[in-house]
């Protein structure tokens, strides 16, 4: 076998309407309302969707509702946020507090029990259990039976946290803000990150963290990425394709599947009522709207099953988005000018070199059915970047970064 063998250019040449299924499902299959919010996925797979009528639950063929007509102890009908704990717990949010179900008896907490704000926008949970409460003025924790709130007087910024989100390696907390962008929780200290450091904006709806500790921040204007180290790497402001003059993109939501692939719905409310979920394979953003199939415009949250199919919550049903995934096909023979790989065959150690003016630092590897099996971005200080791959299949693999990717072959 030769030593190094040809190098090409790829693009992702693929018509997206051909990929991909959607169904969708309205208060006429049996939702509390067609008007949701939220949705999540319990420990057995089955879906639960936060409405402005109560909480629907779907095991995949029947319907089951609850409010608080009977449910008694649920705080209210309209859900604003729903989670399951590490004790499969449920935890819904809503404007009168936030109330959690055991499986028995509903619990409510709001201001009276220790709640810092009753308008609860987001609940989430980290690695240790602890549950953490967004709300209007900052965002409480509820460790075994005491809640302990961070407000603005502990420095949180005025608006209040729209969502909570964990890093992988060191647990710490990164809240986003209404108007006050990210804030990074260590357990000790407060630490902002604005839009003057090259955040979109300061108005942050969603945080999703990858495998590899990036960060990426849904925001009014786009989706924003920090590195492992926090540092802003790349901005995604036209990620959704919109009619003229219209060009900027509010996020509402980003989440991650398990190839890697980052699905971002947003949603424009001026001028112009559009929305719709776009998908970000690596290379270039795909959107999805009502043409398509989509329930509707006003999408609100996002939630990805085990399989990696997609569920959309919006204000007139839910979507549910079926997308195998192709992999890329070679339509150029060039070689890139951004970047090397070596050895190539590979063995163990894949080496990546960027030249020294590559702005994109994004790098992904696909195995030969479209796969991504590594991802990560290179940290600004390095040139050089190692990807282990002897746990990998000998075969056909690709590495792309920007709009080049090269192949490689592993024995």
């Amino acid at each position: 076998m030769e030593k190094f063998c040809t190098l090409f250019i790829l693009f992702l040449s693929f018509s997206l309407s051909a990929q991909f299924t959607i169904t969708n499902y309205t208060s006429a299959d049996g939702l509390a309302s067609d008007d949701v919010n939220c949705v999540t996925i319990d420990a057995q797979g089955d879906l639960w969707f936060g409405t402005s009528e109560g909480i629907s639950k779907f095991d995949g063929t029947n319907w089951f509702t609850f409010n608080m007509g009977n449910s008694p102890g649920l705080a209210d009908n309209n859900i604003t946020a729903i989670f399951f704990d590490n004790d499969n717990n449920l935890w819904v949010g809503t404007d009168f507090g936030a109330s959690t179900f055991d499986g028995n008896d509903w619990r409510t907490y709001n201001e009276d029990n220790g709640l810092i704000d009753n308008r609860v926008t987001h609940i989430n949970s980290g690695k240790e259990g602890i549950v953490w409460i967004g709300n209007r003025d900052g965002v409480t924790l509820k460790e075994d039976n005491e809640l302990i709130s961070l407000g603005m007087a502990d420095g949180m910024p005025f608006g209040g946290v729209t969502s909570i989100s964990f890093d992988n390696a060191s647990n710490d907390k990164y809240f986003g803000t209404a108007l006050g962008g990210v804030i990074k929780f260590n357990g000790i200290d407060l630490l902002p990150f604005h839009a003057n450091i090259g955040l979109l904006s300061d108005k942050i709806t969603s945080i999703a963290i990858d495998e590899n500790d990036n960060k990426w921040v849904g925001t009014s204007a786009g989706v924003s990425v920090l590195d492992n180290r926090d540092s802003l790497v790349m901005n995604h402001s036209r990620i959704f394709e919109l009619p003229a003059p219209d060009t900027l993109n509010p996020v509402e939501d980003v989440k991650i599947d398990s190839k890697g692939r980052v699905w971002a719905g947003v949603y424009v409310d001026y001028l112009v009522t559009e929305g719709g979920v776009s998908m970000y394979d690596g290379m270039t953003w795909i959107d999805l709207d009502v043409e398509d199939g989509l329930v509707g415009p006003v999408v609100r949250q996002l939630a990805i099953e085990a399989n990696d199919d997609v569920w959309v919550a919006t204000s007139t049903g839910v979507s549910k988005i079926t997308f195998p995934f192709t992999p890329p096909s070679s339509t150029q023979n060039l070689i890139p000018e951004n970047f090397k790989v070596f050895p190539n065959p590979v063995s163990d150690n894949l080496i990546i070199e960027l030249q020294p003016e590559s702005s994109n630092r994004l790098v992904s590897v696909y195995n030969s059915v479209g796969q991504i099996i590594a991802r990560d971005i290179i940290p600004n200080s390095l040139n050089q970047f190692s990807i282990p791959m002897n746990q990998h299949a000998a075969g056909l693999y690709f590495v792309e970064i920007g709009n080049q990717i090269m192949k490689v072959i592993k024995e």
